[in-house]
């Protein structure tokens, strides 16, 4: 599966935040997104469930009233697909464009829900410029200065940041197998701890993540990753780096099977470590499903219930968000066109904006306590 994951984070580093898809009926959609409201927005008088959230675009926002209206119809949180990135924020050295950034902070303050910060420290989206930092003083400068301008701008909007984003390799020997980038090249290791100490000196309110994936399937390589999490959140709990939580992105993959001793035992150790656990990025890459829809959903359904059910017998997460709301923008038929010539249906609403079984089970995870 080494090229799933190579494509993937190739489209997540060049991917633009305001891709423009084909419109269908909006009187159609603009209905179904009213009428899932409900659904999520109800909550019982005994008890408040996990705030739910998606990875949204803000062209996508600008274009599409539909889309528009089911983000601030459903969800409680939202984080920029692509906005807040290096290339987007900081395409050229001492230059910032915060337009983008800027609108979905805007749109959450309207639509009076929240919205995460994605990415500050990550080896990928990063302009061309970077590649010209010279040595390590360059480097930390320039670093520490995208931090504190990017979040200085929005202090007290964001309250949680994906701070590092990724860090470990594929497959990791230990907590130093940490990806290459232009800060491992210049700053090493330290490169996490300047980040995180850099924010929290900014922003001493918000709420520090990082942010990894691929930690839930079964398999030699998944069980190092997350042997190389716990080693590196033991690190940096022992050097007194300011950290809060630890975001499980949670790109499920049809076919492969979820560890749940090992899944569970990872997050036994991460709250012993007195770190708060968030699902991040949740899809469900359905490439090689069975091309029946309503037998696809339900196994798209079943295997997110088998990762949410695992989690929160453990620990009951922060929130919950995917990585998209619609599959009308996803990231997965970029890369994973089926092969049916079928659309892929990875989120928990159709392109139409109607929900599907994984909506359901999102709603029912988002309810249950530990």
């Amino acid at each position: 599966m080494t090229t799933l994951f190579t494509s993937r984070r190739k489209f997540l580093t060049t991917a633009a935040g305001g891709l423009s898809l084909g419109l269908t009926s909006m009187a159609a959609t603009k209905r179904a997104a009213f009428a899932v409201q409900p659904m999520l927005r109800a909550a019982t008088a005994d008890s408040v469930p996990i705030p739910y959230g998606a990875a949204v675009r803000a062209g996508a926002l600008a274009s599409d009233a539909a889309y528009r209206a089911a983000i601030a119809s459903i969800c409680q949180i939202i984080v920029p697909e692509g906005e807040m990135k290096w290339s987007d924020i900081h395409p050229s050295r001492g230059e910032y464009r915060f337009e983008n950034a800027d609108a979905l902070v805007d749109f959450a303050r309207q639509s009076h829900i929240e919205i995460r910060g994605h990415t500050l420290a990550w080896y990928g989206a990063l302009p061309a410029w970077t590649s010209e930092l010279a040595d390590r003083a360059e480097a930390e400068r320039e670093l520490v200065d995208h931090i504190e301008t990017v979040v200085s701008r929005y202090r007290g909007a964001i309250p949680s940041w994906d701070v590092v984003n990724e860090p470990l390799v594929d497959w990791p020997v230990d907590k130093f197998s940490l990806r290459p980038s232009i800060w491992m090249k210049r700053l090493g290791a330290e490169y996490l701890p300047i980040a995180l100490r850099t924010t929290a000196a900014v922003d001493p309110d918000t709420r520090l993540v990082l942010n990894e994936y691929d930690l839930e399937f079964s398999g030699a390589r998944f069980a190092a990753r997350r042997r190389a999490l716990v080693q590196l959140l033991r690190w940096l709990r022992e050097r007194d780096v300011p950290l809060h939580a630890v975001g499980l992105q949670a790109h499920l993959v049809a076919g492969r099977s979820i560890d749940r001793d090992g899944l569970q035992a990872l997050l036994a150790e991460i709250v012993d470590l007195r770190l708060d656990v968030l699902i991040t990025e949740l899809d469900v890459v359905d490439y090689e499903l069975p091309g029946k829809i309503g037998e696809r959903d339900g196994l798209v359904a079943a295997l997110a219930a088998r990762f949410l059910g695992a989690v929160c017998e453990v620990v009951r997460p922060k929130a919950i968000l995917t990585w998209g709301l619609t599959d009308r923008y996803s990231w997965v038929p970029t890369y994973f066109k089926r092969a049916d010539g079928m659309p892929n249906r990875p989120l928990p609403l159709d392109a139409e904006f109607k929900p599907k079984p994984l909506f359901d089970v999102i709603e029912e995870y988002r309810r249950k306590s530990v």
